[in-house]
């Protein structure tokens, strides 16, 4: 059994110390999840739904490995990043090492269609389809074959949200799924089981972005698999 980081005081510090990509691509849609937004996933994930500690954990679409890391952290039994970027994977298997979690920590260069297994959860920050459309459709279809409890990220377009009274230092939401969302997800033999809307932001990366902040909404979707 993984030493568990309880605090989640102590997991934002620990995840914010994660390096960010050398290079990150736009077409890629390559913004890192950050430490306030993975910490909340995963403490849903680890607290509420008992879906991290001792469980074989996949994240689609690492990155340097926030996710992955972070569930490593939380007590996951082993974590397993995948991405297509190979600077982003040797990045990840770095960051792991610094926070000291390579053992129970691998990392795939790959496609995320490629990975085979049987996955107690998924974790994933997919593209939102700005760049490419629909490019999260990909991911959700993986994750509902390879997983058995989801917890999927997407761009949140609902303006009309009802604050959590629960929650109201950690910016988090209750929302409702979009159609499409919903339609995709069913297609592909999931329920979603709730959706909480948190706030994320990210810096200035591209030469296309014009404020050196930009703060948004994005959906995390909970989800079983019905295969």
């Amino acid at each position: 059994m993984s030493e568990r980081m309880v605090r989640k005081l102590d997991l934002k510090i620990a995840l914010s110390k994660i390096r960010p990509h050398p290079s990150p691509n736009a077409y890629l849609e390559q913004y890192t999840i950050t430490p306030e937004v993975a910490a909340e996933l995963l403490y849903l994930a680890a607290y509420t739904h008992d879906d991290i500690a001792d469980k074989t954990v996949a994240d689609l679409g690492c990155g340097t490995g926030r996710l992955a890391i972070g569930a490593a952290l939380m007590g996951a039994k082993e974590t397993t990043g995948v991405d297509i970027d190979r600077a982003a994977i040797s990045t990840a298997s770095r960051n792991a090492e610094r926070l000291h979690v390579t053992p129970i920590t691998q990392w795939v260069t790959a496609d995320i269609t490629v990975l085979r297994g049987d996955f107690d959860t998924v974790l994933q920050n997919p593209p939102f389809g700005v760049q490419r459309r629909n490019a999260d459709r990909r991911f959700l279809k993986t994750a509902l074959e390879i997983g058995r409890n989801i917890y999927s990220l997407h761009k949140s377009t609902d303006n009309n949200r009802k604050q959590s009274g629960t929650n109201q230092k950690t910016k988090l939401y209750i929302d409702t799924p979009s159609r499409f969302l919903k339609k995709t997800i069913q297609r592909y033999g999931g329920e979603i089981t709730a959706i909480y809307t948190l706030q994320m932001s990210i810096p200035h990366m591209f030469g296309f972005h014009r404020k050196p902040k930009h703060q948004f909404y994005v959906d995390l979707y909970i989800i079983d698999s019905q295969h």
